[in-house]
């Protein structure tokens, strides 16, 4: 079996989240989402479960923490540099938060970050596929 991850991240506005998941190209599955949460799906393997504060609690009593900390960051693959650009200019226009950290370009690996509407970071990833599967010299790819 395929390992899956599913990221669980509360959000404060339900539709206003889903709008700029949907933005950055996830796709909602309506068989895991109601009122509470919504399961957003990235591939196959990768989901992303958005649910409302009281949804939240049900699951743990730890603070939520507050826009603007440094909780964890979540990284995205992308098929290429301009798939990275768009998806970072999609989720800035959906309500997202653009450069929250230092753009990185090695060549052979870029990456940008931005935060979405409830403070959470994501960082968009494309690596040359030579230098992910170690084809490429290690002064190269380093």
């Amino acid at each position: 079996m395929t390992r899956m991850i599913f990221v669980n991240l509360p959000v404060a506005d339900l539709a206003r989240a889903r709008a700029f998941y949907e933005a950055l190209g996830f796709v909602n599955n309506p068989r895991f989402s109601d009122d509470t949460g919504a399961c957003m799906v990235w591939s196959e393997a990768i989901f992303v479960m958005i649910l409302t504060h009281d949804k939240w609690a049900q699951f743990t009593s730890r603070p939520i923490p507050e826009p603007g900390s440094s909780e964890v960051m979540l990284c995205l693959s992308c098929e290429s540099r301009e798939e990275v650009d768009g998806l970072y200019a999609k989720g800035g226009a959906a309500g997202g938060t653009a450069d929250v950290g230092n753009g990185q370009d090695h060549g052979f690996m870029m990456s940008r970050a931005l935060v979405d509407p409830d403070g959470h970071v994501w960082e968009l990833m494309w690596m040359d596929p030579a230098a992910a599967a170690g084809e490429m010299p290690a002064e190269q790819a380093a």
